[in-house]
């Protein structure tokens, strides 16, 4: 039976093109710089951020700490969501690698932290504070419902941040999602920050990597990083070459996601005792609030559907989560809305 798994889009396998493409890359040892396709890939990414430079990492929570740790020196302040992926789900890495102090500021509905809140938030030259150096912002927002942040957002946010000396950086893990829910370039929405990491093992399907991009200083420091962290690899470009696939050939397919997540958020809004407490989905991830008249808990509906091949993931007691992606197909979305029925009636 076909297993229906919409826990994550990190759940993605290569394509039989990336797979080819890893069989036949040129490679070399690329902590001495000379791995052609992690080269290629690092010139590609940073062309499609609009940065000058940019740095394989072997994933999405090294290239912030490694953002994180060229931006700041041990002692200062970062600046972050509470529901930010940095803050939440890290492992507390800024701190506990790079000794840089979170200052989390509240998350709004839509994604955001609200301006007044990072202009509050500098801290002022007291010698009793730990000094603010780094504005964090996460683009989409995962734990507020997959919302990409505008343009304009990020702009503001950038100039405040810019105004009182801190440096920006995006936690872009899907930017490509929030460009093409958007219908704005990824550079665009990345323009005002310093620096900007992005997956390529999400929706854009490659097996393993992400891409930290910034000016040619910021990677210089981040490179040093890297290596210091255990990061730095050797013939890597077999994993590039997927990731140069993905960035040429699995972005504007995202929109596909998008509806088959729009698909199923509609589909599931008709249910007694489903409701949409973030809102429908904007980008690849639907986030179902069960009501307390429901019987069943979140951790009962995914262990149901689990009997039935289909894999979702559990957010708390009340909410769950499910995550469209490449190996999501419209016959996978009929199949996972009539097991939601069959377990929570018409």
């Amino acid at each position: 039976m076909n297993t229906v798994d919409l826990r994550s889009d990190t759940v993605t396998q290569p394509t039989q093109t990336m797979r080819a493409a890893m069989a036949s890359a040129p490679v070399g040892d690329d902590v001495y710089g000379e791995d052609p396709t992690i080269n290629r890939l690092q010139e590609l990414a940073a062309e499609k951020m609009g940065k000058a430079a940019g740095l394989f990492v072997p994933s999405g929570t090294m290239g912030n700490l490694l953002a994180v740790m060229a931006h700041c020196q041990r002692g200062e302040e970062v600046l972050m969501g509470t529901y930010g992926h940095t803050f939440l789900h890290e492992a507390g890495g800024v701190s506990a690698l790079g000794g840089v102090f979170v200052h989390t500021l509240l998350n709004q509905a839509d994604g955001t932290l609200s301006l007044e809140d990072i202009e509050a938030g500098v801290r002022s030259d007291d010698i009793h504070e730990p000094p603010s150096h780094l504005l964090v912002l996460e683009n989409t927002q995962n734990r507020c419902g997959g919302v990409p942040l505008t343009r304009e957002y990020t702009a503001a946010a950038a100039e405040i941040a810019h105004k009182h000396g801190l440096k920006v950086h995006i936690d872009g893990a899907r930017i490509f999602n929030a460009a093409v829910a958007l219908g704005v370039p990824a550079k665009e929405l990345v323009a005002p920050a310093d620096s900007v990491t992005f997956c390529l093992s999400k929706g854009l399907c490659a097996p393993v990597g992400s891409v930290l991009c910034g000016d040619e200083d910021f990677i210089y420091r981040a490179r040093r990083l890297r290596k210091m962290v255990g990061g730095g690899m050797r013939q890597a470009g077999i994993l590039a070459a997927a990731g140069i696939v993905a960035l040429e050939q699995m972005v504007d397919r995202l929109a596909e996601d998008h509806r088959h997540a729009r698909e199923l958020a509609e589909g599931l809004s008709q249910l007694p005792g489903i409701a949409f407490e973030m809102g429908l989905p904007q980008t690849n991830m639907v986030f179902p609030s069960l009501s307390p008249q429901t019987q069943m808990t979140a951790a009962q509906v995914e262990r149901a559907l689990a009997q039935e091949d289909i894999k979702v993931d559990v957010v708390s007691e009340r909410l769950l989560r499910l995550v469209t992606h490449y190996w999501i197909t419209d016959a996978d979305v009929h199949k996972t809305l009539e097991a939601f029925i069959a377990l929570l009636g018409k």
